[in-house]
């Protein structure tokens, strides 16, 4: 494996100095899955860039998604074909780039009686949506009969059931997804900063140049000079262009979706279902390691954008939906474990319901030139990140005649990726496992090290080897936090244990125990004092139970 480039805010003072004396091509602002792939593509085409995230990377809409790559099977019931078609073909490119990250994920559809989907419109919808997303081999859709589709999955309703549609689609971590390409990024020479709030913008001659900056680390504030400034920002989108006093004609319509996180033994099921709510909507379960969970909600949205939260609402929906369609499950409040709950910066359209919106990306041109993109869905950032870098080129050429080579990230794998196929992924694992098990680790164990890392494992099991602790768990805990500190910028708990391990939402029992070695490490490796350790302990209690306490008393 490659050594991997130090990302770290151990060094961030000199990397704040060494921003603040160059000249950028580009800033983008926001570090989730848009400004991260708009990092990687303009970097890689050769452009000098620098990305900056006012929180953690990944902290907003990024992490808080349903994790699919998918297709969006219910935008063919939209005629939304160009979108079924061009997120359906990213699946694949995805999944290439890093098969480790991106994994297949049979989904059943359930075919109920006087459910959303019929049997002929099943078909025939997953028949076009396997030619819009050129599906191929073992992944074309198959239909069952009733019984085919209680053998795969035997708690759907008996009396209620048809039968099912059978197709592919893949599972991630949206916010490791995230990090990875800005992590590519930077072998192409990009730079990239969390906690850097941008505040304001520079002119010269009228047209936007540049940015100021607050470093919420330090307090201080700082300038950077660019050619060219993307907002990437997601739900702050029209935040930025209020500033740049470019808010007008389009604007955004935020709607909230939350999803619920159940001990997968209290829903234990096969594989992802996506099956239907009785007030029309369709909502996934999806099983994934110790857990299995369920969603998504989908309302309007107008409260704090920084503060986003599953109220008692959200859940008693998502439980309700799930004992409907698996009457033999009887889930309750204290069955949840987690929860996690993001926004959608869709488009506004005057009239349509929130479930009506497009989930097409549209990017705006101020007249002084800021460059802002929202809507869109996960599944196509690469492609949403390439047109935003095109628009620049093309302007590029016209201007200075400067001629930019195309989009390469089709052929860029990510950073922790050396597998060709997915069968390499299981060989991997298996082999880390052998590695492994020696020290008591499990199976699973060696399945999240790989699928949360990929080759970068290799490093953390160097760290492992290295270090004293007697508690194997803490032990290796704490070597996934000196690679998080040294190559991912981690900079608090909350960074470690909700965007860099996911612990939170797939494993929160582990953050419990884990708190006060993670927390004693980063006061070390910081040299903070007790009130700084004391103020991560508070925000990280106060998350623990926003995410899963659903009890009267808090509510």
């Amino acid at each position: 494996m490659k050594k991997a480039i130090p990302f770290s805010n151990l060094n961030r003072a000199t990397t704040v100095e060494k921003i603040a004396k160059e000249h950028f091509d580009i800033v983008v602002i926001g570090g989730g899955i848009t400004g991260g792939g708009i990092a990687l593509d303009a970097a890689s085409r050769g452009l000098k860039v620098l990305l900056l995230e006012k929180g953690d990377f990944a902290s907003g809409t990024s992490s808080k998604s349903t994790k699919l790559i998918h297709g969006g099977l219910r935008y063919l019931k939209q005629f939304d074909f160009w979108l079924v078609k061009e997120v359906g073909s990213e699946r694949a490119i995805v999944h290439k780039l890093a098969p480790h990250l991106v994994l297949p994920e049979k989904m059943l559809l359930p075919l109920i009686e006087g459910g959303s989907y019929g049997k002929w419109l099943t078909s025939v919808g997953l028949k076009v949506y396997d030619i819009l997303a050129q599906v191929s081999g073992d992944d074309k859709r198959k239909m069952l009969e009733k019984k085919e589709a209680l053998a795969l999955e035997p708690l759907l309703p008996k009396k209620k059931v048809k039968g099912a549609g059978y197709y592919a689609e893949y599972r991630t971590d949206d916010a490791r997804l995230t990090l990875e390409n800005i992590k590519t990024s930077l072998k192409y020479g990009a730079e990239a900063l969390n906690y850097a709030e941008v505040t304001n913008f520079m002119y010269r001659e009228g047209l936007v140049k540049g940015v100021t900056v607050k470093d919420c680390i330090s307090g201080d504030e700082f300038s950077v000079n660019s050619n060219y400034v993307v907002s990437a920002t997601g739900p702050w989108v029209d935040e930025l262009r209020s500033i740049n006093n470019s808010k007008k004609g389009k604007r955004l319509h935020l709607t909230k979706g939350v999803h619920v996180v159940f001990p997968h033994n209290k829903l234990p099921v096969n594989q992802s279902v996506y099956f239907d709510v009785p007030d029309g909507r369709m909502i996934f379960a999806i099983p994934r390691g110790k857990v299995t969970y369920v969603g998504t909600t989908d309302t309007n949205y107008n409260l704090d954008k920084d503060k986003v939260e599953t109220d008692m609402a959200d859940a008693i929906y998502l439980i309700a939906a799930v004992n409907n369609m698996f009457p033999s499950i009887n889930l309750e409040m204290e069955d949840i474990e987690s929860s996690w709950a993001g926004l959608r910066p869709l488009i506004h359209e005057e009239g349509k319901s929130t479930s009506e919106l497009s989930r097409k990306d549209e990017i705006f041109t101020s007249d002084t030139g800021l460059i802002s993109i929202a809507g869109g869905k996960l599944t196509g950032y690469r492609k949403m990140a390439e047109r935003v870098v095109n628009r620049i080129t093309r302007t590029m050429e016209e201007e200075q005649g400067e001629k930019v080579p195309e989009c390469l990230t089709e052929t860029i794998p990510l950073c922790g990726s050396k597998f060709k196929t997915y069968k390499e992924v299981k060989k991997y694992i298996a082999a880390i496992y052998e590695r492994i098990r020696a020290d008591n680790f499990t199976k699973y164990d060696a399945w999240y090290l790989v699928t949360n890392y990929g080759v970068q494992t290799e490093a953390i099991l160097n760290f492992y080897k290295a270090r004293k602790e007697k508690d194997i768990s803490i032990r290796m805990a704490l070597s996934e936090l000196e690679f998080a500190i040294a190559y991912e910028m981690v900079q608090s708990p909350m960074d470690f244990f909700i965007r860099r391990t996911g612990r939170l939402y797939f494993d929160i029992q582990s953050v419990r125990s884990l708190m006060e070695p993670v927390c004693s490490e980063l006061q070390r490796v910081f040299k903070t004092d007790e009130a700084k350790v004391q103020e991560w302990k508070e925000t990280m209690e106060t998350i623990l139970k926003s995410h899963s306490d659903f009890s009267l008393e808090r509510m």
